[in-house]
């Protein structure tokens, strides 16, 4: 689900009955719960606003930061393959990923 530009995991307990979920990629643990998907998603809004809000009261950047070093399992013949077109193209195997996860990114904007 997403709201705000915010996304909530979803999971569902059979146990008690009820979708929970908890907001993704912020600086903290935000968790939601809702007996109905109307429930769940007014219940993901308000923890989403009320998030935001406490952000803004207490001064805190509220988006997860990250450090733009990522590692990354591949399997050995696309690591080859990679290498080889990075090569080709003249650029490091670095910048051939870089360029293809950007690619890959600006395409799912356009969805």
């Amino acid at each position: 689900m997403s709201y705000k530009g915010y996304l909530g995991s979803v999971a569902f307990s059979e146990k008690d009955g009820v979708f929970f979920g908890k907001i993704e990629g912020i600086n903290g643990m935000v968790n939601f719960e809702g007996e109905s998907v109307k429930d769940l998603t007014e219940s993901f809004h308000e923890a989403v606003d009320d998030y935001l809000a406490f952000c803004q009261d207490e001064g805190i950047e509220p988006d997860k930061s990250y450090t733009g070093v990522l590692n990354i399992r591949i399997p050995p013949a696309i690591h080859r393959r990679a290498a080889m077109l990075a090569r080709q193209s003249g650029i490091t195997l670095n910048a051939y990923i870089k360029d293809a996860v950007e690619q890959k990114v600006e395409h799912a904007a356009t969805l």
